[in-house]
């Protein structure tokens, strides 16, 4: 019992601790299960829309989501590190907010045509390129440098929390209502992390040491003269760059699996998406009870993930899809939360944002490519095509990776020995 009491105290301990993030992760935890929502309803609207060339539509539907981080993402850092997080974070919330409000609309009055969904796509992923480095910042920022590894994997279980939720909710609503309906909750939702983020103390934030004003180019050039000396960030953007662009994108194949694969409906994709946000809490509470990141824990679940891809790839029935999903969201949350706090406890105050920013870039700048790419395997291939190609890459990926770190080259900073300690403790 002492042990289970020591687990769960170790697992929640930045809520405990830290009064801004537990409004934080209030706020975050009602808002991120509307956007799980949304996104399910978004796709499913598309397939709806676009009866042919299915894979080619979600496709371009992820391309809209995700092109403003390969247009502006490079810059993202440099706003984060030169503007204040937490006001960041209320206009960027308050712009989303906005354009859901618009699509709800449209489509409850039932005008809404496919060139529109893709252009709120396109101009709510334009408020997420600025979005994501500062609200992973303001995360130190709420917790400090020691509680900042159980902070993240905390906010890893907060987002898959939402993806169990979220989904299975979007599944029944848009099956019993429509998805406009899906859009006009997520629309309500944001008001609970806008209450949060306006109720933070602000003199209860941890400062940011020797913050600096770079200019747009100038800082986006020292961003990436600190990621190529850096073993730790170099390692981690390299391979969240193939992971991102070829093994994660679910958001175009479940619908598809779903609805080609296992020829069911809405319910059917809402409840395998659950099974993969299930597995991705469990592993995210998993990581909450570390003390630090690790190289093996990050590579175990890189490895695990690409070896579910390629058993899910041939698979046909629902109860076994939902299974293998489930393990790999389990995996998937063990290589991404570690990557993430790495990345951050690698890199300096004044310049973490920028090396987020390097971070999103690689999860969500190249995505449009990976869109095109998955979307193409799935409308020739199948998602067996897709899982195959995806798992492939992710173990091809893991091993480059576990090469790169065997033999590092002396560390050029403090920050990245540290790190460097940590993760192979």
């Amino acid at each position: 019992m002492s042990l289970f009491r020591l687990a769960s105290r170790r697992t929640f301990a930045s809520l405990r601790r830290h009064r801004n993030y537990r409004l934080f992760f209030a706020g975050q935890l009602t808002s991120v299960a509307g956007t799980w929502m949304q996104n399910i309803a978004l796709a499913w609207l598309v397939v709806q829309l676009a009866p042919h060339s299915r894979g080619l539509a979600v496709g371009l539907l992820s391309i809209c989501r995700f092109g403003p981080f390969t247009v502006l993402g490079l810059l993202a850092g440099v706003v984060t590190d030169r503007f204040d997080n937490r006001r960041t974070v209320i206009v960027t919330q308050s712009v989303q907010m906005f354009f859901s409000g618009v699509l709800a609309a449209i489509t409850l009055l039932g005008h809404v045509q496919l060139w529109e969904v893709y252009a709120i796509a396109a101009l709510t992923g334009t408020a997420l390129v600025f979005d994501a480095p500062a609200r992973q910042n303001l995360t130190f920022q709420m917790v400090g440098r020691d509680e900042l590894p159980n902070a993240i994997a905390l906010n890893s279980s907060l987002f898959n929390t939402a993806r169990i939720f979220g989904p299975a909710l979007a599944g029944i609503i848009i099956a019993a209502w429509g998805s406009g309906w899906a859009f006009a909750i997520n629309t309500v939702s944001f008001v609970a992390v806008l209450a949060g983020l306006l109720a933070m103390r602000k003199s209860e934030l941890y400062p940011l040491l020797d913050r600096r004003h770079p200019t747009i180019w100038r800082g986006t050039r020292e961003g990436f003269a600190y990621a190529r000396r850096n073993r730790t960030v170099l390692v981690i953007l390299a391979m969240m760059v193939v992971f991102s662009s070829v093994c994660f994108n679910f958001n175009i194949i479940l619908p598809l699996l779903a609805k080609n694969t296992l020829d069911a409906g809405p319910g059917t994709f809402g409840i395998i998406s659950a099974c993969f946000g299930a597995g991705a809490l469990l592993g995210a509470l998993s990581a909450a009870m570390m003390a630090n990141a690790r190289w093996r824990v990050m590579f175990a679940g890189a490895a695990g993930f690409g070896v579910c891809e390629l058993v899910l790839a041939p698979l046909h029935t629902t109860a076994l899809a939902g299974t293998l999903l489930f393990i790999c969201g389990v995996f998937f949350t063990s290589y991404s939360a570690t990557s993430n706090t790495a990345i951050q406890l690698a890199s300096a105050d004044y310049i973490r944002g920028r090396v987020l920013g390097l971070y999103y870039y690689a999860w969500n700048g190249l995505a449009p490519f990976g869109a095109l790419l998955v979307g193409y395997m799935c409308d020739h291939g199948g998602t067996q095509l897709a899982f195959y190609v995806g798992g492939g890459s992710a173990l091809c990926m893991t091993a480059l990776g576990v090469a790169a770190v065997k033999h590092p080259p002396r560390p050029l900073r403090p920050a990245a020995v540290s790190v460097a300690e940590q993760l192979a403790a």
